[in-house]
């Protein structure tokens, strides 16, 4: 299932979700909900919009306790160019 990232202006977060494609998410309440997560004080009401993203990019967030993505080291700066990987 695709995963998407919504940005909510209220409170300024950003989560990712899961959910079908023909699915639409359009409240922070939809977000929690699909998140499992609290909406804290942020109303249920409140609308988001569905960010652009580069699918399965990876973030130096998702990889833990390590700094750098796969694509900031190596002998050009990126270990995977010329594979196709890092080419943006």
């Amino acid at each position: 299932m695709p995963s998407y990232d919504y940005h909510c202006p209220a409170n300024g977060q950003v989560i990712e979700v899961e959910h079908r494609m023909a699915e639409s998410v359009t409240t922070w309440g939809d977000v929690c909900r699909r998140a499992g997560i609290g909406r804290g004080h942020t109303p249920a009401n409140a609308p988001v919009e569905r960010w652009i993203s580069a699918g399965n990019v990876v973030s130096a967030s998702s990889l833990g306790s390590k700094r750098e993505r796969p694509c900031d080291s190596g002998p050009c700066g990126a270990p995977a160019c010329g594979r196709g990987a890092c080419n943006f």
